[in-house]
């Protein structure tokens, strides 16, 4: 029996739906246009959720790159130091992290597992008739270990480069197009600032989207690395710049020191105390710290308040689908009301027209709901393809909006449904 009930049930519904559709067709047009604002709302909250999952997603890995357990610590020229420079052309800046630094904190700290000392210079490379400006990067073995980067073609550097003082080098990808283009890559030797250098690896180039969502990474995509003991050797700690007429000196003994920590909850109070015993040894502040976990919480913190944003925004424009919805129903309920009576007078329930009602307004928004999906599927694919952006499309997105429409169509419905069941049958049948 109640299986019976069941199955009648569901004819019912089936039965109604189906004449739901067919009112609708009745007047396609006024059914389309009205369709159109939940097509473009559940297309823009697709379209602007995926922008901004894939916008975030970017911003995301690059900090995730440089590692949530690092911290870069960066030399960089103190107010004083910056004041005196200013007024003398040929005064010798002298700042920075020491290889005294670099010492410190390998023994001082328990949670630091990976130090990884850096030095930077300035120099051209040559092979033959090609010339190219070089980051040259004096640094361990260790350097690759926690920027990670895909090896191209041989090896990076290793211990044994730096024992023996080696003059290796590991170019990345660009560099290697612009020097070593139509010619074998490992094993060419290139001169860096008068000195031959032999390359022994190349590896893949820091993607530009770092710079983009404003992310420091540690690298760059001229860069050049060597054994820090060979950078020493034939660079030393002076550096000569001359721009404009004038000349720049300075005496830095390391760029950067990358410290790895054991532990991700340990990495904030690491920082602090790296940062206290730095302000020990450094009368000035001639030193900035980088905590790509701290950047990575900020991202994320970020996202959701962009999220939130965009989808609001686009919530917006389904309000205003329903609210078109809710109009034509109300329209809908004002010419059938003749029909409302007569099926009131041949015994249907209040239920029965509240039902009526609200099939046709759901069908409207989740027709209108699944060809917004389409449509918001496809803008991110235009966005990727034209402008490059990396865009994602997450469940989320696709069934949030979904359900958001649905419910839109059930709560504009409402009023119309209830309007049309309560017109009084007498009244309606003398309707014209």
């Amino acid at each position: 029996m109640i299986i019976k009930n069941i199955t009648s049930k569901n004819k019912e519904l089936v039965r109604d739906i189906i004449l739901g559709v067919q009112n609708l067709l009745l007047h396609k047009l006024r059914s389309f246009l009205t369709m159109l604002g939940v097509v473009f709302g559940v297309g823009s909250v697709v379209a602007m959720l995926s922008v901004g999952e894939g916008a975030s997603k970017a911003a995301l890995d690059n900090i995730k790159k440089v590692g949530s357990n690092n911290i870069i610590i960066s030399s960089m020229k103190s107010v004083e130091e910056q004041n005196i420079t200013n007024r003398a052309e040929s005064f010798m800046s002298v700042y920075g992290l020491k290889y005294a630094d670099y010492e410190r904190l390998k023994a001082t700290f328990s949670t630091v597992i990976t130090t990884v000392p850096v030095k930077l210079i300035n120099k051209s490379g040559i092979l033959g008739q090609r010339t190219l400006d070089l980051r040259v990067v004096g640094t361990t073995p260790e350097w690759f270990k926690l920027v990670k980067r895909d090896v191209v073609a041989g090896r990076v550097l290793v211990e044994k480069d730096s024992q023996d003082r080696d003059r290796s080098l590991v170019l990345t990808e660009y560099g290697a197009r612009r020097l070593l283009a139509t010619r074998n890559t490992i094993g060419q030797d290139i001169k860096v600032g008068g000195t031959s250098f032999r390359v022994v690896g190349i590896v893949k180039s820091s993607e530009s989207t770092a710079a983009s969502s404003g992310i420091q990474m540690p690298d760059q995509e001229v860069d050049a690395y060597i054994p820090i003991e060979v950078a020493k050797f034939y660079f030393g700690d002076i550096s000569i710049r001359e721009a404009a007429g004038s000349e720049e000196r300075k005496n830095v003994e390391l760029e950067q020191i990358i410290v790895e920590v054991d532990d991700m909850k340990h990495v904030e109070s690491t920082a602090k105390g790296i940062e206290t015993m730095l302000e020990t040894f450094h009368k000035k502040k001639d030193y900035s710290m980088s905590i790509p976990l701290a950047l990575l919480r900020q991202a994320e913190a970020t996202k959701r308040t962009f999220n939130i944003v965009l989808a609001s925004i686009a919530c917006i424009s389904l309000l205003v689908g329903g609210i078109g919805i809710m109009n034509i129903m109300l329209a809908s309920v004002t010419e059938r009301t003749r029909e409302i009576g007569i099926r009131r007078a041949i015994g249907a329930k209040r239920k029965q027209i509240i039902t009526q009602f609200l099939i046709e307004t759901v069908v409207l928004s989740t027709i209108g709901g699944i060809v917004g999906l389409f449509v918001g599927i496809f803008i991110p694919v235009l966005i990727t393809l034209m402008a490059g952006m990396q865009t994602v499309i997450t469940l989320v997105s696709i069934i949030l909006p979904l359900f958001i429409s649905v419910g839109i169509g059930i709560f504009f419905g409402l009023y119309p449904a209830f309007r049309a069941a309560d017109v009084d049958p007498i009244i309606a049948l003398r309707h014209e």
